[in-house]
């Protein structure tokens, strides 16, 4: 086995044609789901009556979140999510459109009630944030078609990695790689920061950059628009959840609102219209890390 495989352990790993590589529908109607009374009752007094959800999602990553074309209407796996968990909890939605690494500054000021943000519940953020899980997905690694480099994440080791700012990639897996290749007198990789996949893709394709290395829906997208791009290797199969302040009082509101959703048709339809049904889960788990 290999330096960086024998160090690090890898979930599910497969190969590309595992990850969605369908382009997100054009148009798409705002799913809706009706209240839970059993999650609604669940909800403090003073969040009830201001009847409105402050969703943190961050900014423009298709499939789970983008701009309806000509418009700055969010849609997208998060924010549709967002809406049937909204609807289920009995409030009005404003979501809030901000960068992934400022989210959790964002909820501890007061900001905002909640994310739906593809966040991977881990200790560390559990120190700050509750978290209940509402979907699954992986990491992957997007390569220029053809792969000429051989890459793997058994040969990232010296690599130049893009990744995005804040990401699970980065402060979760990069560690764990630089550590088993440097402990074998490699060279660590060379990580390279984004702020959006887009930028990060443009650093692959101007030879800037080896890999990327990111949530394989959003890469899956990205191979779907760009014959010049394919998928590697996927791992770290796993839920991501909502994340929810300590002190906003609202977790076991959430995770019976959460219950309902993914227990419904609409849930399955959300998915569906994304092309990403292998994404559903059958438990909406209340503080299981990850990592």
């Amino acid at each position: 086995m290999s330096i960086i495989a024998s160090a690090v352990v890898l979930v599910a790993l497969v190969t590309a044609c595992s990850v969605p590589t369908a382009a997100p529908p054009t148009t798409v109607d705002e799913p809706t789901m009706d209240a839970v009374p059993e999650a609604v009752a669940l909800l403090p007094e003073d969040t009830r009556q201001r009847g409105t959800l402050r969703v943190a999602i961050p900014t423009n990553e298709p499939p789970t979140q983008f701009y309806r074309e000509g418009t700055q209407e969010m849609t997208g796996i998060n924010p549709d999510i967002a809406r049937l968990l909204a609807g289920a909890l009995g409030m009005d939605l404003a979501i809030e459109v901000t960068t992934f690494e400022t989210i959790i500054p964002g909820m501890s000021a007061g900001r905002y009630d909640l994310t739906v943000s593809s966040m991977t519940p881990t200790e560390e953020r559990m120190e700050q944030l509750d978290f209940v899980d509402y979907v699954q997905m992986g990491s992957a690694l997007a390569v220029p078609t053809g792969n000429p480099r051989g890459i793997s994440f058994d040969t990232l080791c010296g690599r130049r990695v893009a990744v995005l700012k804040g990401s699970y990639q980065l402060t979760a897996n990069i560690p764990d790689l630089d550590a088993a290749c440097t402990g074998a007198g490699e060279e660590a990789l060379e990580v390279l920061q984004f702020q959006d996949t887009r930028q990060a893709v443009s650093a692959l394709l101007s030879d800037r950059a080896d890999v990327v290395y990111a949530d394989s829906p959003i890469l899956g997208h990205a191979v779907s628009q760009d014959p010049r791009l394919e998928i590697g290797e996927e791992n770290d199969v796993a839920p991501v959840a909502v994340g929810i302040p300590h002190e906003a009082g609202t977790l076991d509101a959430v995770a019976t609102a959460l219950a309902a959703v993914i227990a419904s048709s609409e849930y399955q339809s959300v998915l569906a219209q994304y092309g990403l049904e292998s994404m559903a889960i059958s438990e909406a788990r209340v503080n299981v890390p990850q990592g």
